[in-house]
């Protein structure tokens, strides 16, 4: 957090010599959104009523963001400035208690009922663990990655819209009918995933890269394994993980390995080709490239894509 203490001094002096931003529309609401999920559930729920700025650049990692001068401006300016709440935007916190908030904050972490992240079977470290091998099941924190089962990114939209509609209560109707909306879309989609994980006789994944989707896993009764923890550090998995989860490969006789978004997928690549299977990406929706930000991708479009991928690869 060090870092950010120049970027404090850069903000009061902008705010010293004038506005660095645009003035702003007095007759539309100001959205800040600090990733790629909340971003998404609240242009929905805002119902094209409302100005949605993206803070994390396409491609970026939050767990490395470092907010810019005009980034603090925007978060200390806005109505309502929403972010998850956990390990990887800690940076937060260290802006909301140096700048005087004009607006209001919500944290997507209160919307919904949190699990605890564990250190699950053959997990290489995670939040300062080595390998993991003997620590099944022990509790290293408040998993954060909330949005990623649809039920929970539902209610996440329905939370927007109700604070969008105590803002502005003039159009509280239109914001309470674009939540509701994208809502429902989302638990079609939950369905849909339910009723695919449901005819399925074996329910195994194996993630040779980080693993941020226990929501997910838990929303459909999901047994998996992981090279990393969801807010893991670490690339390089020791051998006695890779071999591991390369075993289980082999044991259940699962044909694919998965990885996540903006991987290098060194670690899957190499899990499936001593398995002799196939790799296969998951977007988690934490963050979009510029490619898929500018072609209009929402979480709903990028999850039902994980869908269809799901239905080729299991």
């Amino acid at each position: 957090m060090k870092k950010l203490l120049p970027l404090l001094c850069a903000l009061l002096m902008l705010a010293a010599c004038g506005p660095a931003l645009p003035p702003e529309d007095p007759d539309r609401l100001e959205i800040v959104a600090a990733v790629f999920p909340a971003y998404d559930f609240a242009r929905a729920a805002s119902a094209g009523l409302a100005d949605v700025t993206l803070l994390l650049p396409p491609g970026a990692e939050s767990h490395s963001y470092e907010p810019t001068p005009a980034d603090i401006l925007l978060v200390q300016r806005c109505d309502l400035f929403i972010y998850l709440g956990g390990e990887s935007d800690a940076w937060v916190d260290t802006i909301l208690s140096a700048i005087e908030r004009e607006g209001e904050t919500l944290r997507m972490v209160d919307c919904v009922d949190l699990l605890e992240e564990e250190a699950a079977e053959g997990m290489q470290g995670g939040h300062g663990h080595g390998e993991d091998h003997d620590h099944l099941g022990e509790v290293v924190g408040m998993d954060e990655h909330v949005w990623t089962a649809p039920r929970n990114a539902a209610a996440v939209t329905r939370t927007i819209g109700e604070r969008l509609a105590a803002l502005d209560p003039d159009h509280a109707g239109e914001y309470a009918a674009g939540a509701e909306g994208y809502a429902l879309e989302l638990e079609d989609l939950d369905r849909d995933f339910a009723a695919f994980f449901g005819g399925l006789p074996e329910r195994t994944i194996v993630f040779g890269d980080r693993f941020p989707l226990l929501y997910f896993a838990h929303a459909y009764g999901l047994d998996y394994y992981a090279a990393f923890p969801g807010c893991g550090t670490q690339t390089e998995p020791s051998a006695a993980t890779v071999a591991f989860l390369t075993e289980k490969v082999r044991e259940e006789g699962l044909p694919t390995v998965w990885y996540i978004e903006f991987s290098n997928h060194l670690v899957a690549d190499g899990i499936a080709e001593a398995a002799g299977v196939e790799t296969a990406q998951f977007h988690t929706c934490h963050n979009v490239s510029r490619a898929e930000l500018e072609a209009g991708e929402t979480y709903l479009s990028l999850m039902r894509a994980n869908l269809e991928t799901l239905r080729e690869h299991m």
